[in-house]
């Protein structure tokens, strides 16, 4: 009950009614921010559980369009008792990538299972120039990481995200392009012609790109200790949201072309009780299918 209290109480702050600095009064001023040129250096943050054939699409993305602007560190954390996971990260920390260092981070599963718990770790740790929090199931296609280090030179804003991303329908396990990614660890490459254009207009969970020195001062959600606690099963990715908050932004946009996403009717984290996963497959249709025409509207 008192997890539930919190979870509300964050909620109702995460939408401007209560100061953000109550909470966060660490956050550096813009102009205390690195304004960083040349060659810049982007940690990417991704988890994993039971998305294997998802990751396999995004850590194929930096094989197959291999950054030249900027270096980046991949960060995936994952489960070791997620054996389809740590085969495929196996097989990829033997691809050599120029201007790719993967990093794996293995965590007990009821801390991977809170995404804000890893995020924090990767943004208080981080040696990078910026951090781009992200989800498995999104890839860097053609010009994405140097168009987006084009783009990041000398800024300091705490928060950007990409304008567009490429996306499918929601997509079911028996889908060809799923299919694919469950036949071994393998470089693989992607049809996108049945992606379409989506306008994005907040810096949302797979879609935030903090700049380096406000993840090193505040980390990701770090004094909200609901996220940060293990839980038992994947937790609903409330984190994101309070995370803007926290920044004071919702996110600056930049054109950044090449961000694909996979979206999907099944959730990796959906497991157990056969009447609640359906019960919440049914309600994520319901939410897309609600998103999908909020996006055409206002197109």
């Amino acid at each position: 009950m008192w997890n539930l209290i919190q979870l509300v109480f964050f909620r109702f702050a995460a939408g401007g009614w209560i100061p953000a600095r109550w909470f966060e009064p660490g956050l550096p001023a813009k102009d205390e921010r690195a304004a960083r040129t040349g060659h810049l250096k982007l940690e990417v943050v991704s988890h994993c559980w039971n998305y294997s054939h998802f990751l396999v699409y995004q850590l194929s993305s930096l094989v197959l369009f291999p950054p030249e602007k900027l270096d980046v560190t991949m960060t995936v954390f994952y489960s070791p008792e997620d054996k389809s996971t740590g085969e495929l990260l196996a097989f990829f920390e033997g691809q050599k990538v120029p201007g790719v260092t993967w990093n794996w981070q293995p965590v007990p599963k009821q801390e991977l299972f809170r995404r804000g718990i890893g995020r924090n770790r990767a943004a208080l740790a981080t040696q990078a120039d910026w951090v781009w929090f992200t989800d498995c199931d999104l890839m860097f296609r053609e010009t994405c990481l140097d168009t987006l280090a084009d783009a990041l030179q000398g800024r300091r804003d705490a928060l950007l995200f990409p304008e567009q991303e490429h996306t499918t329908d929601l997509l079911t396990e028996d889908n060809p392009m799923l299919q694919a990614g469950t036949s071994g660890p393998q470089v693989l490459d992607i049809d996108t012609s049945s992606f379409t254009t989506r306008h994005i207009t907040k810096a949302t969970g797979p879609l935030q790109i903090a700049h380096g020195d406000v993840c090193r001062a505040v980390g990701y959600c770090r004094n909200i200790g609901l996220y940060q606690q293990p839980v038992e099963s994947f937790a609903k990715c409330h984190e994101d949201r309070a995370f803007r908050w926290l920044l004071r932004s919702q996110g600056e946009p930049l054109q950044v072309p090449g961000v694909y996403r996979i979206r999907h009717v099944a959730k990796g984290r959906y497991s157990g009780n056969d009447t609640r996963s359906r019960l919440r497959t049914w309600l994520r249709v319901l939410q897309s299918r609600r998103r999908d025409r909020k996006q055409e509207e206002s197109s």
